[in-house]
């Protein structure tokens, strides 16, 4: 997805941003997703994503591990910001709107704030190759991840589009796969963390491996 703004590094990014926690949510850099927006809070944190002019939203996982509260859930520490590349009002105050994955960041400070969504000063220095596009793709082991997606689709008797998957490069591959992948949020968390995509393809493998090895041992239907 195009965007009118280029960011060629961490000081061309807000260093404070809104969040927004949600469960089993993965975004990636230039990886895509699609958002129904309906909660008030929510509905206000795009409102001033919007009007402060950067369109930028933080997604980040609620940590699971150290629940908090149920307002007001503990987070994992590293999330990834995206920018606002389409939106749609629906007539019943909805947002429908896609997000665009820039970097990752480190939260360093949940501020005290009055508005109804929380608010992070977060750091992108430690994820400066997210801003390269394909970086490190030549490293991934295609053949692998290939593999693994087509021993999936068997299991759940699924199809997709091949010419699609063969023709995508390693990174919108990868992530794109990540980020549909129906596993939980460690695991999501674990493919977000990753060092380079290298590392976050053998993480999808691996986790694809392990729960197909779950069915053919239990009988059960897997992923479900």
């Amino acid at each position: 997805m195009p965007m009118n703004e280029i960011y060629k590094g961490p000081d061309d990014l807000a260093g404070v941003i809104p969040v927004f926690p949600l469960p089993g949510a993965l975004l990636l850099p230039r990886g895509q997703m699609p958002l129904n927006i309906f909660e008030s809070r929510y509905v206000a944190m795009i409102d001033a994503a919007l009007m402060s002019g950067n369109r930028l939203i933080g997604m980040i996982q609620p940590d699971a591990a150290h629940p908090g509260s149920e307002d007001r859930p503990n987070l994992y520490k590293i999330g990834c910001v995206g920018r606002i590349t389409q939106i749609a009002e629906s007539g019943d105050g909805r947002y429908l709107l896609q997000l665009t994955g820039i970097s990752r960041f480190r939260i360093e400070e949940e501020l005290p704030v009055h508005t109804p969504f929380r608010q992070c000063r977060v750091t992108y220095a430690p994820f400066v190759d997210d801003f390269v596009a394909r970086k490190g793709e030549e490293q991934v082991d295609r053949k692998a991840v290939l593999r693994a997606l087509s021993d999936f689709l068997t299991a759940n008797n699924l199809k997709t589009d091949w010419e699609g998957i063969e023709n995508a490069p390693n990174e919108a591959l990868v992530n794109a796969l990540a980020m549909m992948s129906p596993y939980g949020s460690p695991e999501k968390q674990a493919m977000l963390e990753a060092p380079d995509l290298k590392t976050r393809a053998e993480i999808l493998v691996a986790v694809t491996e392990i729960e197909l090895a779950k069915n053919s041992t239990s009988g059960e239907t897997p992923l479900q």
